[in-house]
């Protein structure tokens, strides 16, 4: 059973998380603040498949939670915001969130973008393990991407989704909405900057000139394109 923990200083909204939750074949733990979310975490940081962070807490907010869980952890996130000012959605995918939903939403929206991310997470294709490109190996199997001395990448879910796609389409300019689509599970909104955040952040943890990139181009109203010659294999 998948476990997700939830942060949330509205008892009334984590009584009916955890139950809807539940209901669906998750197991819930819940946390009111960041004390106590960070204490849940350490007990449970490897057996947690996801966590959904409410921006607004008593002690702390969720931004720094998210970055302090990025540090430690390649768990997907969800962060939880009340403001509709496009920056607090902004700032949290820079930081590391996979996701993030506007209050207020649905139970049941919750649960699809959690099955998205989740679902995307597992998928992996059965014909190969390894794709090489200039000099990082992705390896997805473990789930990970190393460099060409052997040093782990810092990636989110969503980061290493996004990447693995680009590496199984190189040479193919790549549109908006089939990215958000394979990633997130919708499309992308025309005022939806989420996308470039994430391949900005991607392009850094990759080393690829945000302002020249060699890697992943963008092709001006037409989407990316990765630009690298990339090798696959089982072994």
């Amino acid at each position: 059973m998948r476990k997700i923990l939830i942060v949330d200083d509205d008892q009334k909204t984590r009584v009916l998380l955890k139950t809807y939750l539940e209901k669906n074949q998750y197991e819930v733990i819940l946390s009111h603040n960041g004390e106590s979310f960070l204490a849940e975490l350490h007990a449970h940081a490897d057996q947690l498949s996801l966590v959904i962070l409410d921006v607004m807490l008593p002690d702390t907010d969720g931004f720094a939670l998210c970055k302090q869980v990025r540090q430690r952890s390649n768990v997907a996130i969800i962060m939880l915001t009340a403001s509709s000012d496009e920056t607090d959605r902004i700032v949290g995918l820079e930081l590391g969130a996979d996701d993030y939903i506007a209050k207020p939403y649905s139970p049941r929206e919750l649960l699809a973008r959690i099955k998205a991310i989740l679902r995307r997470s597992a998928a992996e294709p059965a014909s190969a393990r390894y794709y090489r490109f200039v000099g990082f190996t992705l390896d997805l199997k473990e789930r990970k991407v190393v460099d060409q001395d052997g040093n782990q990448v810092a990636l989110t879910g969503l980061d290493f989704q996004l990447l693995k796609y680009f590496a199984e389409h190189p040479g193919v300019i790549l549109d908006r909405g089939l990215l958000c689509e394979e990633t997130r599970g919708r499309d992308a909104g025309p005022l939806d900057r989420s996308l470039d955040v994430q391949i900005s952040r991607l392009r850094l943890r990759l080393n690829d000139d945000g302002k020249q990139p060699a890697l992943i181009k963008t092709v001006r109203g037409a989407g990316y394109v990765f630009s690298a010659d990339v090798s696959v294999s089982h072994a």
